[in-house]
């Protein structure tokens, strides 16, 4: 775990994600057919996206916001979904999502022509990229001349009880997180929104917004929180450390301390940062 500690961003994610992608898609799918993806939904929602336009869907993942964008560009428009994960890619194309095509990419260099799209989506992905200001040029680049521009980045989840008793157990068992070493100057921009307005205007957008969103997350019980909790990169890449005998028990003592103070369904609370540009 040191030596994934030392590793940059693109050595260290799309491995992570390409593995456990399968779980991430089924805990996504659950809070977006739910309504609980906010941050998420209020992408789409800015973007207002019309039938026969392009869309490029960056850091599209298994496709979760490129189903519903999909939807409303049919029967003639087409939504490009790219992401540095190859095991997430692969989970969209065979999702078979109709008016969409997959690519593996790297949002920081985007194989496309200048002025290719009428609008760009970014779910809960800029976080992850190491320079967040090339990023966010290229997807001015292709965008079309006051084409829209929308994102969504997690904020930290706080202090709340559920996450806490998680952590005490995690910390238990479990090795520390693995840290990419260039990850420290985007995750700062992201978080506080006028330095992330400021980088957008930055990379050429004409005006740019960040607001934040808050949503509400339902888990019937101790049990699927913890389960589904598992597809998240940080802790999904921390129990991977542990030897297979001794997952279970880790997953049974999670569950049992954070039932012990929840025992029914458990509501949590999360924050994001959306932003909104038109280039």
């Amino acid at each position: 775990m040191e030596e994934a500690r030392g590793l940059k961003s693109k050595q260290l994610f799309p491995a992570i994600f390409s593995r456990h992608a399968t779980a991430y898609q089924r805990r996504l799918d659950g809070i977006m057919a739910r309504g609980e993806a906010r941050g998420r939904q209020r992408v789409i929602e800015l973007l207002d996206v019309k039938a026969g336009m392009r869309v490029l869907d960056l850091a599209c993942g298994p496709g979760t916001l490129t189903r519903p964008l999909a939807g409303q560009v049919a029967p003639d428009g087409e939504v490009v979904g790219v992401d540095l994960a190859p095991g997430m890619i692969d989970l969209a194309r065979a999702a078979g999502i109709a008016h969409a095509r997959f690519e593996v990419m790297d949002i920081e260099h985007l194989g496309f022509a200048d002025a290719s799209f009428d609008a760009a989506a970014c779910g809960h992905g800029l976080q992850f990229v190491p320079d967040l200001s090339r990023a966010l040029r290229e997807a001015h680049r292709v965008l079309r001349p006051a084409a829209r521009f929308a994102a969504s980045v997690p904020l930290n989840g706080g202090k709340q009880r559920p996450w806490v008793l998680l952590d005490e157990v995690v910390d238990r068992w479990l090795p520390p997180a693995p840290v990419a070493m260039d990850q420290a100057a985007t995750r700062t921009t992201v978080a506080d929104p006028d330095v992330f307005r400021d980088q957008i205007l930055a990379a050429g957008f004409a005006e740019a917004a960040v607001e934040v969103i808050e949503e509400r997350v339902h888990w019937q019980s101790a049990e699927q929180l913890v389960e589904l909790c598992m597809s998240w990169w940080d802790l999904a890449s921390r129990v991977e450390a542990l030897p297979a005998e001794r997952r279970q028990a880790f997953i049974d003592d999670a569950i049992a301390t954070v039932r012990r103070e929840h025992p029914g369904a458990i509501e949590t609370v999360g924050r994001n940062h959306v932003a909104f540009a038109s280039a």
